[in-house]
């Protein structure tokens, strides 16, 4: 009733003079239903009622309370005279709505949620609103989150809260047609909040309240904040936008399978006994003992598998299919005294398969997995890569598999995603070791036979600064790119050695705290051997990370780096709430060139998870497409040394609910995902009006019983020798008896 009377107060003697507005702020929460039944949707109405309607109904609907809060409160709550009611009603002139931390959630009564569950979901209130009082115009009057007390100038979470907020106001605007004509964030500069005191900070302008002078001091969300209200929103960034064109000739388009599904049942071919079928009693095959049938040797056509997998690849118009060895089961014993000689055939069967539908096999030696990192056990059991005798183990392993499949395989990568969060910098050590000997081993004794390529393939997510202003959160995003990459990647694509930044971190690491990381030291020799022991760079991507320097979250601070995790909350997420951030993969692309120079790069794995029990993998579909295309921006543009792409990965089979085919009851089923992806690959990119046509010679199909040929030319000239003389003797000596018959005649 009093904001009634002010209400019309103003109306009567102030606004024919003063043209201004009044209204009354309200503030609001937002809850969802713990299940999608009708009982809990109707106790969210409830909830709102009680919390927003309580004030809202009688003014912008019909100057009573809402008819839930009536029936629960009965004579509790007061009631409206018929005059008061017609008062009321319409003393608004628009809906100013406050939706905060503190107000909206922290304060609110828990028996108003009615059991349900909160969200800040500011989009779906704004929408609620706009439906319930009949789309009024809404003045946002108050909103933000808040961070840590201790968080000082660079409140990147802060930030981050902000632009989901703002985000949401306009997707309401833009897509919902609410009539948002205003926002205000809360608050100008830090201060006392409510029941939390000073253990948080909303504002915008920092207040150290230790000092004498309370200086403020502007904050990375002032910034953030100031660039927002210049560009009136989010306006479409030119770099963000796609763009049309096609990869050069020769481009390789691929799929990844960790391991491939490796089947080794003997054929009914193979089976030597006899058998007769008994029609008359039991209708099943009999073993006739004693009597055997000749063996014949085993083909690569015996395996069904292998077959079935070909053909769905064959489907996808894929050029490379990229699979790792299994070391633990070709030699068990870590090393040659018993090997595994009908795996490795199945491998060889599967890479001659391979080359025969002309799709080159790109083979793994090695990619750690759980259970014993994928290591013989004899290897696992005794230290794995921190016992430098797994190196040499290593190098034989290869020197096998150079010799056993390197007809068929000429793409080879030694380690594939070695997990540097689990990797001890002893272990890390003797992994590069490990790796240049068996890329010199190839490069001395195979390569000129074989003709192949060999390198080491990384995982690169790209790692960005939490806010963009500060060069903090850059020095911590650069500390963390040479952690997770430049360690593994500068000994063998840089110096020769480990980054600067890495070992002046741990030194002042190990200086000031209890720590005792050490990183170990290369002789000359062991550089000269490192440095260059590769043919590409091969990368693993999937996501993006934010970091910052400033704690926050203590469950998300690595205090060994001294990084704080961030999460953008605006960002597309997948179900395992992994970001979807395509520009990430440009940046890194952009990175790798300018750490290491115009290096041929392979994009080696590349994909998302997806929600399983979804028929459209409408997420997978937007990754894909938009990841390519900022890998065509990197090679287009940034002029990137780009040799291929492989998606992750070939079926669910074996990643599930990453595969492009799904799989159920013995049963592989295309997605559209890979519909999507084989209509890239067959157009080369994505060509426009006003791309160019491409003209690229025509491939011979490869061949792997030519080898034998080619590698013998010098014998084969010999015996066509011989046999054209032996043609041309044979000639003469026929022409010469028949004159000597007519001669005799």
């Amino acid at each position: 009733q009093a904001h009634a009377k002010v209400w019309h107060l103003y109306n009567d003697h102030f606004r024919p003079t003063q043209g201004g507005k009044v209204s009354i702020a309200l503030s609001s929460h937002w809850i969802k239903p713990q299940r999608m039944t009708e009982k809990n949707i109707k106790e969210c109405q409830k909830s709102l009622d009680f919390v927003l309607g309580w004030f809202a109904k009688p003014i912008f609907i019909d100057g009573d309370y809402p008819e839930s809060m009536r029936s629960n409160l009965s004579s509790l709550l007061p009631e409206f005279s018929e005059v008061e009611k017609k008062y009321i009603k319409g003393t608004a002139d628009f809906f100013a709505l406050s939706f905060g931390a503190t107000l909206s959630f922290q304060l609110l009564d828990s028996h108003m949620k009615f059991q349900q569950l909160e969200s800040i979901s500011l989009r779906q209130l704004l929408y609620w609103i706009s439906s319930e009082y009949n789309n009024p115009p809404i003045f946002i009057v108050e909103n933000s989150w808040f961070v840590s007390g201790s968080t000082k100038r660079d409140d990147a979470k802060y930030v981050y809260y902000l632009k989901k907020f703002i985000t949401e106001t306009l997707k309401a605007i833009r897509y919902d047609g609410v009539n948002v004509f205003g926002y205000t964030v809360w608050s100008l500069l830090d201060g006392f909040e409510w029941h939390r005191g000073y253990s948080i900070r909303r504002g915008l302008f920092y207040v150290d309240f230790q000092s004498h002078d309370k200086k403020l001091m502007p904050k990375s969300s002032v910034l953030f904040y100031q660039k927002l209200i210049e560009k009136n929103g989010f306006p479409p960034l030119p770099e963000n936008q796609p763009i049309e064109g096609i990869f050069p000739c020769g481009f390789a388009w691929g799929i990844v399978d960790n391991y491939i599904q490796v089947d080794t049942t003997p054929a009914q071919f193979l089976d030597s006994n006899v058998y007769v079928w008994d029609v008359q009693q039991t209708k099943k095959l009999i073993k006739v003992d004693g009597v055997f049938a000749s063996k014949r040797k085993r083909h690569c056509v015996d395996f069904a598998a292998i077959r079935l997998q070909i053909s769905l690849l064959q489907e996808m118009h894929v050029t490379h299919f990229h699979f790792s060895l299994k070391w633990s089961l070709i030699l068990p014993l870590g090393n040659l005294s018993l090997i595994n000689h009908t795996l490795v055939h199945y491998y060889q069967c599967f890479a001659s398969e391979l080359l025969r539908v002309n799709i080159t096999p790109v083979v793994a030696l090695w990619q750690p997995m759980a259970e014993n990192q994928e290591l013989p056990v004899s290897l696992a059991k005794y230290g794995a890569w921190e016992n430098a005798e797994t190196v040499q183990a290593f190098v034989e392993y290869a020197k096998f598999c150079f010799t056993s499949l390197g007809d068929h395989v000429k793409f080879w990568i030694t380690m594939n995603e070695p997990s540097v969060k689990n990797l001890t910098y002893t272990a890390g050590h003797n992994l590069l070791k490990a790796h240049a000997k068996a890329w010199h081993l190839y490069d001395k004794e195979f390569r000129r036979s074989q003709k192949g390529k060999i390198s080491i393939a990384l995982q690169a997510d790209w790692v960005e600064p939490a806010c963009p202003f500060s060069r903090n959160d850059q020095e911590v995003a650069d500390r963390i790119l040479e952690f997770d990459i430049g360690w593994l990647a500068e000994p063998i694509f840089g110096n020769g050695d480990y980054p600067q930044v890495m070992r002046a971190w741990l030194h002042r690491r190990n200086s000031v705290d209890l720590y005792n990381f050490h990183l170990p030291h290369f002789s000359e020799d062991e550089k000269k051997l490192i440095q260059g022991s590769f043919d590409f760079f091969a990368l693993s991507h999937y996501t993006t990370t934010l970091v910052g320097w400033e704690k926050e979250d203590a469950v998300k601070y690595d205090h060994y780096l001294e990084v704080q995790m961030i999460n953008d909350i605006t960002w597309l997420h997948s179900p395992s709430r992994a970001p979807v951030v395509p520009w990430g993969l440009r940046k890194l692309l952009k990175w790798v060139k300018s750490k290491y120079g115009d290096v041929p790069i392979y994009v080696m794995a590349n994909g998302v998870d997806d929600d399983q029990n979804m028929v459209h993998d409408k997420l997978r579909v937007y990754y894909i497409q938009n990841y390519i295309n900022e890998a065509l921006k990197a090679y287009t543009l940034d002029n990137v040394n780009l040799q291929g792409y492989f998606v992750y990965s070939f079926n669910d089979k074996t990643a599930p609910k990453y595969g492009l085919y799904s799989y159920a009851a013995n049963r592989y089923e295309p997605k559209p995902s890979m519909k999507h992806y084989r209509e890239i690959i067959d157009n080369n990119g994505f060509p426009g009006p006003e791309t160019p046509e491409l003209l690229c010679p025509e491939e011979i199909a490869s061949c792997p019983e030519c080898h034998f040929f080619r590698t013998r030319k010098s014998l084969l000239a010999f015996i066509s020798f011989i046999f054209v003389a032996f043609i041309v003797t044979i000639l003469f000596i026929t022409y010469y008896s028949k004159r000597a018959e007519r001669r005799y005649k």
